[in-house]
């Protein structure tokens, strides 16, 4: 029998707010809306000499400095087919981020309080598995061991959650 070891973390503050809008089907986008998503991340791995699978409070930080990144902000995905995400300078001198639905529907934020991110649409799933891919880039930036699985949890609202795992 194998000894399996894995950290998990539900902290109160690992909650962002952020705006978003999802393409539903080919031809249909929803309005835009916002959350207050939670965010949990498991880790599994070895433990070190110190009995650690990875330490507590470097997890805590590195993930709240990855939600640091999108609270407060409008989420929108680069990877979508049917939209068209562009950012140029506004009439006043700000940066200005337009988003085209099939070249039917339009919004334009300011570009300061958007957040472009490379995936297909800004679902709990997918944005899982941007959090993951930050969290896993900024352990391993900070030297941090190699971590054998990793599993993220985004919860939309209570009862209502995307999970990505590597």
């Amino acid at each position: 029998m194998t000894d399996r070891f894995e950290v998990r973390l539900r902290k109160g503050v690992h909650v962002f707010s952020a705006g978003h809008f999802i393409t539903l089907h080919d031809d249909l986008c929803e309005p835009v809306h916002g959350h207050n998503w939670t965010v949990g991340v498991d880790v599994g791995g070895d433990p070190d000499a110190h009995g650690m699978v990875v330490d507590f409070i470097a997890l805590r930080d590195t993930v709240s400095a990855v939600l640091a990144r999108l609270d407060h902000k409008m989420l929108l995905p680069t990877a979508n087919p049917w939209l068209a995400v562009t950012t140029a300078a506004g009439p006043h001198g700000h940066g200005e981020t337009t988003v085209t639905f099939r070249g039917r529907r339009r919004w334009v934020f300011p570009a300061d309080e958007c957040v472009l991110l490379p995936i297909a649409n800004t679902t709990a799933e997918w944005l899982a598995r941007w959090i993951g891919h930050a969290v896993t880039e900024a352990l391993a930036s900070d030297g941090r061991a190699a971590l054998r699985s990793l599993r993220v949890t985004v919860d939309e609202c209570l009862g209502q959650s995307g999970v990505w795992e590597r």
